[in-house]
């Protein structure tokens, strides 16, 4: 054997880099993605749809006018959004209607003697209204999520 040999180092190859991922991780973080992304977008969009409800609620009592005029617009607010779920509740009256309308029985029994025969007295207490207007609003927005589920 020859001394002249030109023998260097063994040298090893650096160390593989983090940047850029291999392609494997590039799909498990597309997967995590789609996996956070889509909830996020259906609860976006519930909540756009819902907030259009609102708005189309708020329109349509502003047009009503004051007084008994408001509530009936209000009551005939809630048939139509309770006629979406429970088909002839439209044609119910006086208890049943309530049942179909408040089956928790949240509202006091004031609102729930405003709601049957508020329209048709000359005038409405704003306090009473206005407080049944907030449950309305909530109530209309419940029985028109429960349609579109």
């Amino acid at each position: 054997m020859s001394t002249n040999l030109p023998l260097r180092d063994v040298h090893l190859p650096p160390a593989p880099s983090l940047w850029p991922p291999a392609p494997g991780w590039w799909l498990i973080a597309a997967a995590v993605l789609l996996l956070v992304a889509i909830p996020v977008l259906l609860r976006a969009r519930r909540l756009r749809r819902e907030r259009a409800w609102q708005r189309q609620f708020d329109a349509e009592l502003q047009a009503a006018g004051e007084g008994p005029l408001r509530l009936a617009a209000l009551v005939e607010l809630l048939r139509r959004a309770a006629r979406e779920n429970h088909a002839g509740s439209e044609l119910l009256q006086g208890e049943a209607w309530l049942q179909v309308l408040d089956p928790a029985s949240a509202l006091a029994p004031a609102q729930r003697d405003l709601l049957l025969q508020g329209a048709y007295q000359p005038a409405i207490d704003t306090g009473q209204l206005a407080a049944l207007e907030r449950w309305a609003r909530t109530r209309y927005v419940a029985l028109l999520r429960e349609r579109s589920r």
